[in-house]
């Protein structure tokens, strides 16, 4: 990556405090450490079931990496802010009560002694939030953190992808990319390759990288996006993006003119190509298969219509695997309903729905966008895919906008020495009067 993307400062200068009488006052240097604790907590949501990989990798192996990367940076914040400097968020706030929520429903045991073990994953993972949020500037800085290193997994699914095309792309997966180094999914690697692109976009609007150094994240994470065929990753780049570049159109000539062209290109390759764009979309599938969204509505059907006590209705029975019955849920609202019961939903809601809040009631910028667009494309996600309950790279999408919509944290500026008054003694008093 190139430009500005390779920077770990705010663009608007130096990041040190002035120290000087009057001089103002700017937020303090993030340490570039915190890039690393951030790449520990997305190598940790990456998962560990998947497609056959090249070398095969023990799930219990993988686990054990995972996990590590999660005790690791928790370590790592917790050394780099010894102090326990946090910034008030609501965001981190309703996490935190959702752990607590999750801690009460797992207590139950309905889900084994492994929803135990999910719980203390979560509140490392919410506990690390919390040590980060002391650098949360409201600038671009977790923006990058986050496009370096998904970009740094695409990179390892395109080197599977040369390495053994087969392994690849197995007939399991009808043929859709999948990670061979690492057990990924088609809808993980369309949704890492989604969010990167919207984020390197928007940040070529706001002029904080430049086209060649975009293009190299841009190109090929594309290329990966149509080898997934992943609709709702698709659907969430362009619906997530329409709304974050509207909301500067009145503010930029870039983004005026990006859109003007986006909407020329959509239109021409909707008529030239409507026949290709539908065989994509469509996946060989028929009308039926379509229409229940690949089976994921037979599961939902059978969770709704399975009987609950009021406790299970209103707490759940405790964190799982996101399934139902031995099948993937994939929606994030029902596996919420399911684990967490009709309170965790709420709490999931108000997450959305004040995050959203705080966006729109911002002036026009770019953090804003970005934001827009991360919010907006996990509400899209949350439809077909599973995660805004538990540690997933839902969580740390929504947590990349929380870090944008952040006040920036200012140093306090040193006061300004007081001149200590000299006695002038009574008699030369007098003879001034006199």
């Amino acid at each position: 990556m190139g430009g500005d993307l390779t920077r770990d400062g705010l663009p608007a200068g130096p990041d040190t405090a002035g120290t000087r009488p009057g001089a103002e006052p700017r937020p303090a240097r993030t340490p570039r450490i915190v890039g690393t604790v951030w790449g520990l907590l997305i190598l940790n949501t990456l998962g560990s079931a998947g497609a056959k990989t090249i070398v095969p990798l023990p799930r219990s192996l993988i686990q054990v990496a995972t996990m590590g990367a999660l005790v690791a940076a928790f370590a790592l914040a917790l050394a780099l802010n010894l102090r326990l400097r946090i910034q008030a968020s609501a965001f981190l706030f309703l996490l935190t009560l959702l752990l607590v929520l999750s801690v009460i429903s797992s207590a139950h045991l309905e889900s084994g002694f492994g929803a135990l073990f999910r719980c203390a994953r979560l509140a490392l993972f919410v506990g690390t939030l919390w040590l980060l949020s002391r650098w949360w500037d409201g600038g671009p800085t977790f923006v990058r953190h986050h496009i370096r290193m998904y970009f740094a997994v695409l990179a390892s699914v395109a080197v599977g992808l040369v390495v053994s095309p087969g392994a690849a792309m197995p007939g399991l997966y009808g043929g859709r990319l999948v990670g061979a180094l690492w057990p990924l999914t088609p809808p993980q690697i369309g949704q890492y390759a989604a969010v990167i692109i919207g984020l390197t976009v928007l940040l070529v609007l706001g002029r904080r990288t430049d086209s060649a150094g975009a293009a190299v994240v841009i190109v090929p994470s594309l290329v990966l996006l149509a080898l997934t065929h992943t609709r709702t990753a698709t659907l969430g780049l362009l619906i997530g993006l329409a709304l974050a570049i509207g909301s500067l159109i009145l503010t930029s000539a870039a983004a005026r003119r990006f859109f003007t062209w986006t909407v020329l290109c959509a239109t021409v390759a909707a008529v030239g190509f409507s026949s290709a764009l539908q065989a994509w979309f469509l996946r060989g599938q028929d009308k039926e298969n379509f229409s229940n969204l690949t089976g994921r509505a037979k599961v939902w059907d059978a969770l709704l219509a399975a009987p609950r006590t009021t406790s299970e209705q209103l707490f759940g029975v405790g964190l799982g695997d996101k399934s139902f019955g031995g099948l993937p849920i994939d929606n994030s609202w029902l596996a919420v309903y399911n684990e967490q019961g009709l309170i965790g939903a709420a709490i999931v809601a108000a997450i959305i729905i004040v995050l959203a809040g705080i966006a729109l009631l911002r002036p026009p910028s770019l953090s804003r966008a970005c934001a827009i667009f991360l919010i907006s494309y996990c509400a899209i996600a949350s439809y077909t895919e599973a995660g805004l309950g538990d540690a997933s790279p839902y969580l740390l999408h929504l947590t990349v906008a929380a870090s944008l919509l952040a006040a920036p944290a200012t140093a306090t500026p040193l006061p300004t020495p007081e001149v200590p008054r000299q006695r002038i003694p009574r008699w030369v008093r007098r003879s001034e009067v006199t």
